[in-house]
């Protein structure tokens, strides 16, 4: 028991001077208010917060770092920028049985509805080639107001179309870069889904740059922007917006295998927006430009085969015969690393530099060689190899109600034909119409004879009776020929 006492009172003795050496060891500290003590607001430099007076925290956090409460400020600088559209269009079809094609076809009205960005205070409007396409009537809706809406131009190679409404100080939206878009910055998506005006949604921008083959233009242009905010049917042709308002990008397509939003929406840049609608607003048509070479992404199983370890840039698998490329001096299996300084991840971000380029523009390239790096610069074309601004050559034929032109010389030299006349526009009410040549056919010839320009095909269908034979090339490339009796 004597030793149990003697024990207990050495470990006393020692554990208290234990603790004096341990706190006379510890270092010095400037501040003298430790993260246990009571803060006093006399010792401590800090703000003084009451419960009743919220603290700024903007006096808290470094002045460049921008606060994000929410959303309501681009919220609305882009909803009355951002309209509803509704389209109507005959549609002539018959019914499903064989016996039906003994009769005459019968009419429905077919309605859709989409959305747009009005650009310009006095009415001009931007919206998808998909939202107007054969429509027959376009209503733009904007409040409580209802406007006929007129077609001013379409590029179904971005799949943008300008419309324009008759009035005077609409909203026009603020608009920013896209060359400027980071991903993971939020965005905003503004639309019209399933017919719910004005509806906004949250996100990020998840991917630039994105070809997801969607287009089925000739020559498409490609280099969506992507982001989760959720895109639905009814927001084509509305805005994405960045957290100023400022529109970046015309929402186009989602990824999706139910046809709503399953996570992956893309809008068109709006670097490229902004050239197709300005061209289209002076010009009445795109100015498109061409490099004169087809170009393919680089993916793991072509780098194997070529025995290269860097999957980045576009291989040169085509250079057209006095082409731009050709001229200054590109092959094919030169690998595009380099457009303007700008590095070249994929194709959507070529793609992207040439639609925002007109013909006669110098693009600085740099290309790998056999692991040589070289510099070339490439002149670009329009799509009759030239470098002038073109004007619209397209003809329209009041007997067959139709708007044909001479076929661009990039279409011929695709299809390895001298000579040919592309369909514009074709009205439903003409005689056109009964030869049921849709609009972007090529017509080469009639009864083998080529066809030279709009003039003569009208002229030698107006003096043919019997059996006619017309030669065309579909959209998809296809050649085919339609027999007639006139």
């Amino acid at each position: 028991m004597k030793n149990i006492f003697i024990s207990s009172i050495f470990g006393l003795v020692f554990g208290f001077v234990g603790a004096g050496f341990f706190f006379l060891s510890m270092p010095k500290i400037n501040n003298p208010v430790s993260q246990f003590s009571m803060i006093s607001n006399k010792e401590v430099d800090l703000p003084i917060v009451r419960s009743s007076t919220p603290i700024e925290r903007k006096e808290l956090i470094p002045e460049n770092v921008r606060l994000l409460d929410d959303f309501s400020e681009a919220s609305s600088a882009s909803t009355s920028s951002v309209v509803f559209i509704q389209t109507s269009s005959e549609v002539e079809y018959r019914g499903g049985s064989w016996m039906n094609w003994f009769f005459e076809p019968r009419s429905q009205t077919q309605a859709g509805s989409g959305s747009g960005v009005i650009m310009t205070n006095d009415g001009y409007i931007v919206t998808n080639n998909h939202v107007i396409e054969g429509a027959d009537v376009i209503k733009v809706i904007h409040g409580k107001n209802s406007y006929d809406g007129v077609l001013v131009g379409t590029d179904p190679s971005t799949d943008i179309a300008v419309i324009k409404v008759d009035t005077k100080n609409l909203p026009k939206i603020n608009i920013g870069n896209s060359s400027d878009v980071k991903v993971g910055e939020w965005v905003l998506a503004v639309g019209n889904p399933f017919n719910l005006e004005s509806t906004v949604t949250a996100g990020i921008v998840s991917a630039k740059g994105r070809n997801i083959n969607l287009l089925k233009d000739k020559f498409p242009i490609e280099s969506f922007i992507q982001t989760d905010a959720a895109i639905n049917p009814g927001n084509s042709g509305g805005a994405l917006v960045n957290i100023d308002g400022e529109l970046i990008g015309i929402n186009t397509a989602i990824l999706s295998r139910t046809g709503s939003y399953a996570g992956y929406g893309f809008a068109v840049p709006v670097d490229i927006v902004k050239k197709v609608f300005n061209d289209i607003k002076t010009y009445g048509q795109v100015q498109k430009s061409f490099i004169g070479a087809d170009y393919i992404d680089i993916d793991s199983k072509l780098a194997h085969k070529l025995e290269i370890k860097d999957l980045s840039g576009v291989i040169v698998a085509y250079a057209q015969d006095g082409g731009s490329a050709e001229k200054a001096g590109i092959q094919k299996g030169d690998i595009i690393k380099e457009v303007n300084g700008t590095k070249i991840v994929h194709k959507g971000y070529l793609e992207e530099i040439i639609g925002n380029s007109y013909p006669g523009d110098v693009l600085e390239i740099t290309i790998d060689r056999e692991g040589k790096t070289i510099k070339k610069s490439v002149t670009l074309t329009n799509k009759e190899g030239t470098t002038t601004l073109l004007k619209d050559n397209s003809y329209y034929s009041e007997k067959l109600k139709v708007k044909l032109a001479v076929a661009p010389k990039v279409e011929r030299d695709l299809y390895g034909i001298k000579s040919g006349i592309k369909v514009i526009e074709v009205e439903k009410d003409g005689l056109f119409k009964q030869l049921d040549i849709p609009k972007n056919y090529l017509i080469t010839a009639v009864n083998n004879a080529p066809i030279e320009s709009p003039e003569e095909f009208e002229e030698i269908l107006e003096n043919l009776s019997g059996y006619v034979i017309i030669s065309v090339i579909t959209e998809q490339g296809r050649r085919n020929r339609y027999q007639y009796r006139f």
